[in-house]
């Protein structure tokens, strides 16, 4: 029988567009094989087959925008839970994507040459980066889809290098020179991947908007992980993992109850800040493509296992590349732990709209005074370093917030009350 294989829900993206296309008519697929790219502005997502069987049509090209519902493949093979036949031809115009709303990107843009143009978000994103006008330049991609190097080569053609000095490279910020390194030495151009592409501009957008302020602070986690060790120690048994972070991010939500502006955000007139009632954590999860922000969502109704549980789960999914656009979206507050690999502090780039981020190292033992004993004693100190946009919190907030946390972090009992 024919079956169509359809988009998914991918999270609150109405419409966005294929990249790749990973099948060819004829192949044998399985279920939750990749089928197709779509490319957000926040991610790359692969979409699964609900459906086993031969490809007998690809329904899509690379560059179409298409949202949940939209039919990808016609496979021949046998039906399942998930997978719907295909609809008798009389049926077919209702489903036809040309009477598709605008896509999301192109609806976003305000510059009428950019919604007119054939480039993907993060494509967009490099030419508003770099003030190139989208309908100067010649796409070389697929169906005159303006790609990366397009816009590359449009720069380098129109850009003479004794002028390079004095050109703009945005707000007023003259771009970096460039520099044939060829010259001093062998040199190779490596494609970054995909996510590193898109976050790029979005974290450059983020820098340059946001008056970042970084508070730095130690909390003393020694009688917590200790507690920590005991859970985890249960969990192995159980297939998952209890660490650090799982505290971290349930004390941050006590803290965040305390201060609410902390987990804000300011309204697009900007003289209102926006009042959450609810907390949905981020989390930066380390991928083979780059740093994605998956979500823990409504972690304040959750315990130390449940947010554990899900910790395991999203980062399981980042790093093979099967995040959903709804699994990055909705957080209102950001923690990015690098106590896996080192360092001492680090000044985490908010990741807007939120106003605040928190970033981890390692934790280390050290000498601290205890006015009790009158004498030093050996604790584990946990280094905090939080960014936040000055605009929304101010010094003295951000001392305050940081504060809480220590004294949470200092005593597991307080993140149960």
């Amino acid at each position: 029988m024919t079956i169509e294989v359809k988009v998914p829900d991918i999270g609150d993206f109405a419409e966005v567009p294929v990249v790749s296309i990973l099948v060819e008519v004829g192949d044998v697929i399985a279920v939750e094989d990749p089928i197709i790219e779509l490319e957000s502005d926040k991610a790359t997502m692969e979409v699964p087959s609900s459906a086993a069987g031969k490809v007998l049509e690809i329904k899509v090209a690379e560059g179409d925008n298409i949202g949940e519902g939209a039919v990808v493949l016609l496979l021949e093979g046998e039906a399942t839970a998930d997978a719907a036949p295909a609809a008798p031809p009389a049926a077919a115009p209702a489903a036809a994507p040309a009477a598709a709303p605008a896509p999301v990107a192109a609806a976003a843009v305000t510059d009428s040459g950019f919604g007119k143009a054939h480039a993907s978000p993060s494509v967009r994103a490099f030419a508003r980066q770099l003030d190139i006008d989208l309908t100067k330049v010649n796409g070389s991609g697929r169906k005159g889809r303006i790609l990366r190097e397009d816009i590359t080569a449009h720069l380098k053609s129109t850009v003479a290098p004794a002028a390079a000095p004095a050109a703009s490279g945005g707000m007023g910020i003259p771009p970096i020179p460039a520099v044939d390194f060829s010259k001093f030495g062998k040199v190779e151009d490596v494609e970054m991947p995909r996510i590193k592409k898109i976050s790029g501009p979005a974290l450059h957008r983020s820098w340059l908007n946001i008056p970042h302020v970084t508070h730095n602070e130690e909390a003393d986690i020694t009688d917590l992980d200790g507690y920590r060790r005991e859970l985890d120690g249960i969990a192995k048994t159980e297939g998952y993992r209890v660490t650090l972070l799982s505290f971290v991010v349930k004390a941050s939500i006590s803290a965040l109850k305390q201060h609410w502006e902390v987990n804000s955000s300011i309204h697009p007139d900007g003289d209102k800040l926006i009042k959450k009632d609810f907390y949905n954590i981020g989390f930066a999860a380390d991928t083979p493509n780059g740093l994605m922000v998956p979500v823990i969502k409504d972690a304040d109704r959750k315990g130390i296992v449940e947010i554990s549980k899900d910790l395991m789960e999203l980062s399981g999914k980042a790093r093979e590349g099967k995040l959903k656009g709804d699994d990055m979206s909705g957080a209102t507050f950001t923690i990015s732990s690098l106590g896996g690999i080192g360092g001492t502090s680090f000044t985490p780039i908010v990741n807007a709209p939120e106003v605040a981020i928190l970033g981890l190292t390692r934790s280390k033992m050290a000498p601290v005074w205890n006015k009790e004993t009158n004498a030093f004693e050996p604790r584990l100190m946990q280094p905090l370093s939080m960014s936040y946009d000055h605009r929304a919190i101010d010094g003295a907030l951000a001392a305050r917030f940081c504060a809480t946390l220590k004294h949470l972090l200092g005593d597991v009992r307080r993140l149960m009350l």
